[in-house]
């Protein structure tokens, strides 16, 4: 049986990558559930999105058509979590991209809620996602 720990790195690794597939369906409703109420996002041009704006923008639909997660690593602190991963990633018009990101995350009841979002452009490797 997997203690406490465990189960919150699982759960954290399915909740990160639910919110990259997410990303890619632009699906608000998931957003909706799992950002907290006062949820920031700092993206990769460092506009700060609340998560009114957040869910907006989501529902705008993504110029992503692959995206691929490198390095993902969870570490939790208590009652907090920070979830940190490179993304490859290759754009509807074939434009290859490369990010890192970290995700906060607070225990909420009997699971998690991002708090924090910061998106850092990276310079893009010749072969992106696929």
């Amino acid at each position: 049986m997997q203690n406490a720990t465990d189960k919150d790195q699982t759960r954290l690794q399915q909740l990160n990558d639910q919110y990259i597939e997410s990303v890619l369906k632009s699906d608000v409703d998931w957003y909706r559930q799992h950002l907290a109420d006062d949820f920031v996002c700092i993206d990769s041009e460092g506009i700060t999105l609340d998560k009114e704006a957040f869910l907006r923008r989501t529902a705008g639909g993504t110029q992503i058509a692959d995206y691929k997660l490198e390095n993902v690593t969870v570490r939790i602190y208590g009652e907090t979590a920070l979830v940190q991963a490179t993304g490859l990633f290759t754009r509807k018009d074939g434009v290859p991209g490369m990010c890192r990101y970290t995700d906060v995350y607070v225990r909420a009841g009997n699971d998690w809620k991002v708090v924090s979002a910061q998106i850092t452009r990276a310079q893009a490797r010749t072969q992106a996602a696929g």
